[in-house]
């Protein structure tokens, strides 16, 4: 699907163009090439080892968890992964990079070309586009300067210095903002299925840097800037927007658009210059004599392989195929691990399977439960309702137990306190009643009080019938079930 977005500049129409790299920390409980822990939250400078503070003679070791888990994420983007990769040292001076150079892979990264699918609209898959995926690498991440712990004076805390990221770098093959946020909550989750990051992008363990040029449709690349370590799927999208606006500005004033780096201040909604857009020349890039060439066997390859869980796209064909649920529920119930792993329990718990208790389990999450948890201020890990309540509350709906709206009472109860459904029904008498003789005495009283309504139902007025069911069940405190009040009623009425 061919984007039609488009920035209107006073001389016609301008086309965006979008590439990401983003960082992502690997999951690991240590750094790439020490011991020393990666927990978050961690007082300044506490979790730093002699290899992080590039203390003399100390050596890096590769950890290898860490390369699992890229080799794990190119085999999720179903990309090329290279049997043989170098690290190489990028030099450059700053405060928070105590060796002087950062190591990285830059001429023979650990990953190779991949891809991404992506929807622009969750109920259409008409909308699916395709993102290149131009590498994988692994990298240290630097420390963190501290500029308002002193009025005079800057500090440092290389708590993060030697963390391990994977830079993801796309292809520049996306043309607006909304693609640009559906690429990266696509690629969010699939980290996130893997386990090879945790996505939290507000604790900078997932970050993008933005690459925005813009070009009269259909003519060659323009000049990009790159904007810095954007870390919100909606700062994104505003820095794209606003970025692709200013360079359409400065174009059509008769300007150039310059090579550069820029960050993005969220409080203003607008990108700034910070320098010139280095080249790789200028880091003086070289191999990394410390350490060997990376090289997978095809045992590790299997491994890695063999690891992997069930990914998005997969779950949701499953879904739709084997469930039959409609485009829209299934990418819902899929796009984030947590909902898909609380639903596959949930459907566990039932003890059923094929699409009709897939579409009565897939409509009751979304709009029962998601609703009461948006209302409560909660997330599907922190439901008070646990998938087994929520399967035993199906099941009493299922066998007449309970009507709908004696389900919707049960399923507050169950928010407020916790209590499982069928505590709920036999200590509070929420039970559903089929009792023909029970209704009918309810009928033949709503009959009577409405004599005027009969009169006109059977003159005519078929409309009516929803009024008279509506009275039987308020009458009888929501506890008749509705098929049979139904019956009885057209008897009672014919």
């Amino acid at each position: 699907m061919v984007s039609s977005y488009r920035v209107q500049g006073a001389t016609g129409e301008w086309e965006v163009v979008i590439g990401l790299e983003v960082h992502a920390q690997v999951t690991s409980r240590a750094k790439l090439f020490s011991g020393a822990s990666t927990e978050f939250g961690a007082e300044p400078n506490a979790q730093v080892s002699l290899v992080d503070a590039a203390m003399p003679g100390m050596l890096p070791v590769p950890n290898r968890e860490c390369i699992v888990q890229a080799v794990r994420t190119g085999m999720a983007l179903q990309a090329q992964i290279n049997t043989w990769s170098r690290f190489d040292r990028k030099n450059y001076f700053y405060a928070d990079l105590p060796q002087g150079y950062q190591i990285s892979q830059l001429y023979h990264p650990i990953v190779g070309e991949g891809l991404i699918e992506i929807l622009l609209d969750d109920k259409d898959e008409s909308s699916a586009k395709q993102v290149g995926i131009e590498r994988i690498h692994l990298e240290q991440d630097a420390g963190k300067m501290l500029h308002d712990q002193h009025p005079s004076f800057s500090y440092v805390d290389l708590n993060r210095s030697g963390v391990a990221l994977m830079e993801i770098v796309s292809k520049p093959d996306m043309r607006s903002p909304e693609e640009a946020g559906a690429y990266v909550r696509k690629l969010r989750s699939i980290l996130r299925y893997v386990g090879s990051c945790d996505g939290n992008m507000e604790q900078g363990s997932m970050r993008a840097d933005v690459n925005v040029s813009v070009r009269r449709p259909g003519e060659p690349l323009g000049t990009r800037t790159e904007t810095k370590n954007v870390n919100s799927v909606r700062f994104i999208m505003a820095a794209i927007e606003y970025e692709a606006s200013r360079q359409v500005d400065v174009l059509e004033s008769g300007g150039k658009v310059v090579q550069e780096t820029r960050l993005f201040d969220p409080d203003r909604v607008e990108t700034r210059s910070l320098r010139s857009k280095e080249e790789a020349h200028d880091y003086r890039y070289f191999p990394d004599p410390d350490l060997l060439p990376i090289q997978l066997s095809d045992a590790f390859l299997d491994e890695c392989r063999g690891s992997l869980p069930e990914l998005p796209d997969a779950k949701r064909h499953r879904y739709e195929t084997e469930l039959g649920l409609s485009a829209y529920n299934a990418s819902v119930l899929t796009a984030e691990v947590e909902t898909a792993r609380w639903f596959e329990r949930l459907l566990t718990a039932t003890g059923k399977a094929g699409p009709e208790i897939g579409r009565a389990a897939s409509n009751w999450v979304i709009s029962d439960l998601f609703g009461a948890l948006n209302r409560l201020g909660k997330t599907i890990t922190t439901s008070p309702v646990s998938p087994e309540q929520g399967a035993e509350l199906l099941a009493l709906v299922a066998d007449g137990t309970l009507s709908g709206t004696l389900a919707k009472q049960v399923f507050e109860i169950m928010l407020e306190t916790g209590e499982g459904p069928g505590t709920i029904v036999e200590e509070r008498g929420l039970k559903q009643t089929s009792d023909t003789d029970a209704i009918e005495a309810v009928i033949a009283g709503v009959l009577e009080a409405n004599a005027e309504k009969v009169a006109q139902y059977r003159s005519g007025k078929d409309k009516l019938f929803g009024f008279f069911v509506g009275q039987t069940m308020k009458a009888m405190q929501g506890k008749a079930n509705p098929a049979v009040v139904n019956d009885l009623l057209k008897k009672a009425l014919s």
